[in-house]
């Protein structure tokens, strides 16, 4: 463990040279910071001591009033496409790497401050980001972590006690966020898109050293790679009824992890449709367009790195997209109904339930749960229904065929292990975000996390955070403002 705040950087990406950022400190937003909440569970991935959250230093260094000793803060630089449109240059406009930490175990985290002022990169905003969404971004990407899902992970909340104009005025805060690395698909465009070709063979270079070395001097291994994963992911979200809402090249890790939590939801009343970003007009990022809507940013990707893997190289790899994905996904569904990854033979059972939660539009993540339940109590599953007559039908079929496997109380435990009780619904982030903003209290993220961090366990006594929304919370929407 470190001592304090003397953290082993080892700034990587630093050393790729200027034209990739711009070397710039923290604005030092508010004066008197105070912390929101802190994250035990994410302190060690950087060998932070836990009783640092309570010290002064640890507010100055974590809202950016000061530079952590050894830093070198730095704003990204990068491109993207942007709701299918070429969008030029973008970069951290709001973001801050303030280092990268080489941990005990070898493995290098980058250290960012979201919020934390203007940037180079900023355009027309104002850098800073609000306590709502620094809430919601905490709460979720914890939420992720937990059901196994690669992510993002979540430091820290601080209050900066100033005042931060969006639709209205909202209290601001700078969020802490670590990940493996920040490199998004944005970030080869824009030096393609440059014309520099050097410094789009240095940065795959860099990333494949650092996060790929088993395909030194094998780019086309490595991009495989880079859509296995994007393709996995994708598959992970779908499984859980996951919609990250602004599915744009920026926004696209290239170690394949979920980033940038803004106007993302779980699906509640299923709906194969469902558009979870108010501001996505035209439903591109549907939960049923996600799929798609990876394959095509991989294929910006790889139009990208043309001039280091020709086309004739990365299409054949592009097409084994969907059979990925198709691999992982039905996996997952497959054990989500009780039956081992790679048997098929019961496909139509969870297929036919799709179809039947969609025409009825039964609560997506209560209707996987509930199946442990159904095999003693029926009822508490065929209540999710408008129309008991069809799934009770669809209940007696699956039975009958699951029954057939034999060892029906593995069964029900293994349902319990990969179906969730609890997803950070938009309601339960709502209710953490009102009593945080609305009264200062913040040990109802205290209590949401603790509930998300074990998703699996049941928690009688808060079990209606895994309930649809509560009538006082219906309408909710959600858009990318931050």
């Amino acid at each position: 463990m470190i001592s304090r705040f003397e953290f082993p950087f080892d700034h990587q990406f630093a050393t790729l040279g200027n034209q990739f950022y711009t070397q710039i400190p923290a604005e030092g937003i508010g004066k008197n910071p105070y912390l929101i909440h802190s994250n035990s569970d994410a302190a060690p991935l950087i060998g932070l001591p836990t009783e640092t959250f309570q010290s002064p230093e640890f507010l100055d260094y974590f809202s950016g009033n000061q530079s952590l000793p050894g830093s070198h803060p730095l704003a990204m630089v990068y491109s993207g496409h942007q709701f299918g449109q070429w969008a030029g240059q973008l970069g951290d406009g709001r973001a801050l790497l303030l280092g990268q930490v080489r941990n005990a175990d070898g493995d290098l985290w980058d250290i960012q401050l979201k919020g934390g002022g203007k940037t180079p990169y900023s355009r027309f905003g104002d850098g800073r980001a609000v306590v709502r969404s620094c809430i919601r971004e905490y709460l979720c990407s914890e939420a992720m972590h937990a059901l196994g899902i690669p992510t993002s992970r979540a430091l820290c909340i601080v209050g900066t006690g100033e005042s931060v104009q969006r639709e209205t005025a909202e209290p601001g805060a700078v969020f802490t966020r670590l990940a493996r690395s920040h490199i998004r698909f944005g970030h080869f465009e824009h030096f393609y898109y440059q014309k520099n070709h050097d410094a789009l063979k240095a940065l795959c270079d860099h990333v494949i050293d650092e996060y790929f070395p088993q395909h030194q001097g094998h780019y086309d291994r490595w991009f495989a790679d880079v859509v296995s994963q994007t393709a996995s992911m994708i598959a992970q979200w779908q499984a859980v009824g996951f919609c990250h809402g602004v599915m744009n090249t920026d926004n696209m890790s290239i170690l394949g992890l979920t980033l940038d939590y803004g106007p993302f939801g779980f699906i509640e009343a299923f709906d194969i449709d469902y558009v979870c970003n108010h501001s996505d007009h035209a439903g591109r990022y549907a939960y049923d367009q996600q799929p798609m809507i990876g394959l095509w940013n991989l294929h910006a990707l790889a139009h990208a790195l043309s001039p280091i893997i020709p086309s004739e190289v990365t299409t054949p790899i592009l097409s084994e997209y969907d059979l990925t994905f198709n691999h992982h996904y039905f996996q997952l569904m497959r054990q989500k109904i009780g039956c081992a990854p790679s048997d098929s033979t019961h496909d139509d059972l969870w297929i036919d339930l799709l179809t039947l939660m969609a025409s009825q539009r039964s609560d997506y993540t209560l209707t996987f749960r509930r199946l442990a339940d159904s095999f003693t109590t029926p009822i508490s599953w065929t209540s999710l229904f408008r129309d008991p007559g069809p799934a009770t039908e669809w209940l007696t079929r699956y039975h009958y065929s699951l029954r057939s496997l034999g060892a029906e109380d593995r069964i029900i435990t293994s349902l319990n292990q990969v179906n969730p009780r609890y997803v950070l619904r938009n309601w339960v982030a709502e209710s953490a975000i009102r009593a945080a903003e609305d009264g200062n209290d913040y040990s109802e993220i205290d209590k949401v996390l603790q509930l998300i961090q074990t998703p699996y366990d049941d928690h009688l006594d808060a079990i209606h955070y895994g309930d649809p929304a509560p009538d006082h919370y219906l309408g909710l929407q959600v858009s990318c403002s931050s």
